[in-house]
């Protein structure tokens, strides 16, 4: 598989993004009655899209080198001169996290939601493309342009099946993103005025000889650009827009839009540790402590705001918020180790999370279709005795029928498992992936140099902080989870059995599957994710493979042959 992929690129590096915008064209120019069809071109094209970022994934850890890049020159122009699109060991995972959320997105739209508005099949193409090529672009302007195709698809989306409260959020959600890109291009333009380029690799190469009275306009410029990254990653306390955008949307939509906050926790992450270095000279880690102390506080922020929730969309979009702030902080650390365990931790929470905003709409249909629910605040069990075991003639209910014992639909018994997995990963309890990425991240916290080889060392109070927050809300998102499963699979009976579709159960399990084959394959993930961390922090081996990129020379003009 390698070989063939090998020679494709790095021309391959360019499906990710040509294959959603193509497909999303053509359906463009499809009527909308056909929506059958469209739905078959949607979910092949998906596909596809997920196979071509597993074998670009597979490339870049061929033979377990420690640094596999490949760059690709759209227009034939070297960098800085020209667009250049870079691919590495975090490119390509966030490529394939997208591929398999998307997957499970649109065949769960499949069942009923696709079917709620119109043209929602191209833009949820365009929404890909978009996000592929932001993972994908090494300037910061095709970065903007990336981020607009996005969020332009994402206003479609969060509207679509119309309501009251989709208009209302969405326009919310249209206002904040609208604001978060004109901070985007005053940035980019300080930057470009300051360092005379856009070119991520050029600028991380010219920021260490910015001139001393330039310094602080050029951290100015940062400021304003993280300010518009850390709106999408939904930092505190610019991310009062999330829960109710994300709330609202449909279910698959939101599931889709768990990417949407991934996303802005990439771009920090990248730009990040590419322009502010340990390297960057006098701006050496700019900007850690904000990163840490923002971080934390949403950290503080998300778990409040899940022991709060009572809907379970709300529920989903506040471990968003919970998972965003945990990656923020990490990330401010600089460490190689703490970055390889949030970067485990980043697909299995964006995984649970998504799967969350799925079930959230059959648990939601499904308690809404019984004829009634019990009290939530009565706690009596009448068929048990003051020891808690059954009472002898007392193990019936209301229509002298069995209570204990009784068998469980299978479809409420899946709803049940799911939803008691996704508790297990985004609380981070054993024995699933949440709970392996952050034993990683806690385990380099107190060990940063490894295991062995960091005795005497002292995490100090931020170290501390992160320890207890992370421990911390892990118990608070249990108690959350826990408390909202119970009122929904416990505190209630005289239900219908739940209607569960398979296209509506496959992707939920696809998903959970993923974040299982993460614990049982934790080593070689976890060494995928070190061999990314270390490039990370490692940025000259990325400047050097964009910059010394040669466009491929023209062909030698063919001389005519004289006939004899």
């Amino acid at each position: 598989m390698n070989d063939i992929t090998s020679q494709l690129m790095p021309h391959l590096m360019l499906a990710p993004i040509a294959l959603p915008m193509l497909t999303a064209a053509m359906m463009l120019l499809m009527r909308e009655e056909q929506q059958r069809l469209k739905l078959g071109i949607n979910i092949l094209s998906t596909l596809l899209g997920l196979v071509i970022a597993a074998a670009l994934l597979a490339w870049t850890d061929q033979a377990g080198a420690p640094v596999t890049m490949g760059v690709y020159l759209p227009g034939n122009w070297p960098a800085p001169f020209g667009i250049s699109l870079a691919l590495d060991r975090l490119s390509a995972m966030m490529l394939v996290l997208t591929s398999i959320v998307a997957l499970a997105s649109i065949v769960f739209a499949a069942a009923r939601w696709h079917r709620a508005g119109v043209h929602y099949h191209p833009l949820f193409q365009f929404q890909l493309m978009g996000l592929a090529g932001a993972f994908l672009t090494a300037d910061l302007f095709n970065l903007f342009v990336f981020f607009e195709i996005t969020l332009v698809a994402s206003y479609g989306l969060l509207l679509h099946g119309s309501g009251r409260a989709r208009i209302q959020s969405g326009l919310h959600y249209i206002a904040i993103n609208l604001a978060a890109s004109s901070l985007f291009l005053v940035g980019v333009s300080m930057l470009y005025g300051i360092t005379g380029t856009l070119n991520m690799a050029d600028l991380a190469a010219a920021i260490p000889q910015v001139e001393a009275s330039d310094r602080g306009l050029l951290h100015a410029a940062a400021a304003i650009l993280a300010m518009a990254f850390l709106i999408k990653a939904a930092m505190w306390p610019l991310n009062f827009w999330l829960v109710p955008a994300y709330s609202a949307a449909t279910a698959p939509v939101g599931a889709l839009f768990a990417m949407m906050t991934k996303l802005g926790v990439y771009t920090v992450l990248r730009l990040w540790t590419l322009l502010f270095s340990s390297q960057a000279g006098e701006s050496a880690l700019f900007g850690s402590a904000w990163l840490i102390g923002g971080g934390m506080l949403t950290m503080v922020f998300g778990a409040i705001g899940m022991l709060g929730s009572q809907r379970l969309s709300n529920l989903a979009g506040y471990a968003a918020i919970l998972s965003s702030g945990s990656l923020l902080a990490a990330a401010g650390f600089g460490q190689n180790l703490l970055t390889a365990g949030l970067l485990y931790y980043l697909p299995s929470s964006t995984l649970a999370i998504a799967a969350l905003f799925l079930l959230s709409d059959l648990i939601d249909r499904w308690r809404n279709a019984g004829a009634r629910t019990a009290p939530y605040e009565d706690d009596e069990a009448p068929f048990l005795n003051a020891e808690l075991v059954p009472t002898a003639g007392l193990n019936l209910d209301e229509d002298e029928e069995v209570l204990i014992g009784r068998v469980i639909p299978a479809a409420a018994a899946f709803l049940g498992l799911a939803f008691m997995v996704c508790t297990l990963v985004i609380a981070g309890l054993p024995p699933m992936s949440g709970f392996v990425g952050k034993l990683a991240m806690l385990n380099a916290v107190l060990n940063p140099l490894g295991i062995g080889t960091s005795a005497g060392y002292q995490p100090g109070f931020w170290g501390w902080a992160l320890l207890a927050l992370m421990i911390g809300t892990g118990l608070i998102a249990s108690i959350a989870l826990i408390r909202v499963g119970m009122r929904h699979f416990w505190a209630s009976h005289d239900r219908n059995t739940p209607q569960l579709r398979v296209a509506e159960g496959l992707p939920i399990a696809v998903l959970l599957l993923c974040c299982l084959l993460m614990t049982v394959q934790a080593g070689p993930v976890m060494r995928y994710m070190q061999h990314a961390a270390d490039a990370l922090h490692s940025p000259n081996t990325y400047i050097r493979a964009v910059l010394t990129q040669r466009p491929v020379p023209n062909p030698a003009p063919s001389t005519a042959q004289e006939a004899p």
